[in-house]
């Protein structure tokens, strides 16, 4: 998944005011104890890091 892909869904889910508030503040054990923008950072890569979005938060099947 290419990161443009991932910013589309996380904004596509949460809206485009809260996608990145929450990709900067909500911190996941999931992650290692990182938010999104940590993990990324810290060379998750965007499938990886959308698989977890999408199991923390319930993000539906057909979203996924």
């Amino acid at each position: 998944m290419r990161l443009t892909d991932f910013w589309q869904r996380m904004t596509d889910h949460f809206g485009a005011a809260y996608a990145d508030t929450f990709a900067r503040d909500h911190v996941m054990a999931e992650l290692g104890g990182r938010t999104v923008h940590e993990a990324l950072d810290a060379g998750w890569s965007a499938k990886e890091v959308w698989r977890v979005v999408c199991s923390v938060m319930g993000v539906p099947a057909e979203k996924r």
